[in-house]
């Protein structure tokens, strides 16, 4: 887990998984809807900061890093992977949204 990336409760909730994939799972989404808001603040408090034509390619890139996101992340669901493979894929769509998420955090806070 990458500790920098994601809240302690995250942590904590792994921790107290026991491996279960459906509680590995429950813990996942949970973190995502926190990081998927953090995501879509920075997004916004980047856009408020752009001339319209960087705004304009900021939705162009940002849908296309959604249209990575996604196909790289179902990549991880190996259909011969077993449970791990989804747990896998979760994790992928956590760790990229927790990026993007810091990623246009930090892009927010640079001067132009």
């Amino acid at each position: 887990v990458a500790d920098d990336l994601y809240s302690d409760g995250y942590t904590t909730c792994l921790d107290q998984s026991g491996g279960i994939t459906v509680a590995m799972i429950d813990c996942i989404s949970d973190e995502l809807a926190a990081q998927d808001a953090r995501l879509n603040a920075a997004y916004k408090k980047l856009g408020a900061q752009l001339s319209a034509s960087r705004k304009q390619q900021l939705v162009a890139a940002q849908r296309l890093w959604v249209q990575y996101r996604d196909a790289n992340c179902r990549f991880y669901a190996d259909p011969d992977g077993g449970t791990m493979a989804r747990v896998a894929a979760n994790e992928c769509v956590l760790r990229e949204t927790a990026e993007r998420a810091t990623e246009l955090d930090n892009l927010g806070s640079s001067p132009d």
